[in-house]
């Protein structure tokens, strides 16, 4: 029998350890504690993550009822909720921002080569936001509208791997453009934008970099066509024109040369109009570029799903970003897991794996293996399921 580490430490094991201490020692995460450290206060909250629980009382009550295997998994002190909740709203939230930052490097390197369905050797992003509903009355920092509050994840997805590279949160309030003045840009990538980032200044800033982007057109924007190119109509491309802007303000903010496709959806029996500054690529690639976009939702509707950023520990702006910022390093910790040992499971059924056995004493190469062999059933019809490539 396997008397060695549980499972649950032997994930933790994938933490860059030094990495994890410079970020603590950064913003002094540890000074005057004298006992729930950093350190311990992750390990709570990732198992929280892991375990899919519900509250603070949650978390304690349930950690108490596996003491005896709590000490074996990293744990040094006993879990009280006020003392984790004390900790969620005075630790400033930017050591967890800071670590899963690293974590994120980590994975791209790891996940570098992967294929998003494109034989592109470009770096593609997607860049879009999803808004999680608050409570104005319980978190009245969270502006949004006059009786609601909320926060948007801007977040801009590497398709490789469906890894986030730059995650900000913010209230509700802030316009999605916004977030393209806090992007740098990357020479020679590709950005898939959807009609909410539509700015040309903005989008001038991205060409002007030596990057691409791919966009919707809105439908009132005014532009003369200058020459047009032949299309292949059977792929639902109707046409492939090169255009300049004729609006006064906007001429003036993008005055070069753009690129505008038009193209039928067979499927969706709908028409949308792409703009974009890459000339190389041809007119069907651009049009499957942006339905690559699509990765992006499904991270969103993923998290949404399996991490517990929904409902929070804490009331506070800071345990608020505390509690995203951790489950982010969680759902990177497990593709970076995936990606060390080999595997080919999927990352739900990875977390449904490690919901239930997290504390048992097995290898977790084994545990994950011998789950592949046993045949899980798939998940239901309505259950959302991230690919990786």
């Amino acid at each position: 029998m396997y008397e060695g580490r549980t499972i649950f430490s032997q994930l933790m094991e994938f933490l860059p350890r030094y990495e994890f201490n410079k970020c603590v020692e950064r913003y002094r995460g540890n000074h005057w504690v004298k006992r729930l450290t950093c350190s311990d206060q992750f390990l709570c909250m990732a198992f929280a993550q892991l375990t899919h629980r519900e509250s603070l009382r949650d978390i304690e009550v349930c950690l108490r009822a596996v003491q005896s295997k709590t000490y074996h998994s990293g744990f040094r002190v006993r879990v009280s909720r006020s003392t984790l909740a004390d900790a969620n709203e005075k630790r400033d939230w930017r050591i967890w921002a800071d670590f899963a930052n690293i974590l994120i490097a980590e994975a791209r390197e790891l996940y570098a080569n992967d294929d998003f369905g494109l034989a592109l050797k470009e770096t593609v992003y997607a860049l879009d936001s999803t808004t999680i509903d608050l409570c104005l009355s319980l978190f009245p920092w969270a502006h949004f509208r006059k009786r609601k509050g909320a926060i948007k994840l801007h977040t801009l997805l590497d398709l490789r791997g469906s890894i986030p590279n730059l995650i900000i949160i913010t209230n509700g309030k802030v316009h999605d453009v916004r977030i393209l003045d806090d992007l740098v840009i990357e020479a020679g990538a590709i950005y898939l934008m959807d009609r909410a980032y539509v700015d040309f200044a903005r989008l001038h800033r991205v060409d002007l970099s030596s990057a691409y982007f791919v966009t919707r057109a809105k439908s009132n924007f005014s532009f003369r066509r200058l020459y047009s190119r032949e299309v292949d109509k059977a792929t639902g491309v109707q046409c492939d024109q090169t255009i300049a802007l004729k609006g006064a303000s906007s001429s003036k903010d993008y005055p070069d040369c753009l690129r505008r496709i038009r193209f039928y959806d067979k499927e969706n029996d709908s028409r949308l109009v792409f703009l974009t500054n890459n000339f190389i690529l041809s007119a069907f690639q651009i049009t499957k570029l942006y339905k690559a976009r699509w990765h992006v939702e499904l991270f969103f509707k993923w998290i949404k799903q399996h991490l517990r950023i929904k409902r929070f520990f804490g009331i506070s702006e800071n345990a608020v970003k505390t509690q995203v910022w951790i489950a982010i390093s969680v759902y990177v910790l497990v593709a970076i897991a995936k990606k060390r040992l080999s595997l080919n499971e999927s990352l739900y059924n990875m977390l449904q794996i490690l919901d239930v056995s997290i504390f048992e004493r097995m290898p977790l190469f084994q545990v994950l293996s011998r789950a592949k062999k046993m045949s899980l059933p798939a998940a239901t019809p309505n259950q959302l399921e991230l690919q990786w490539y």
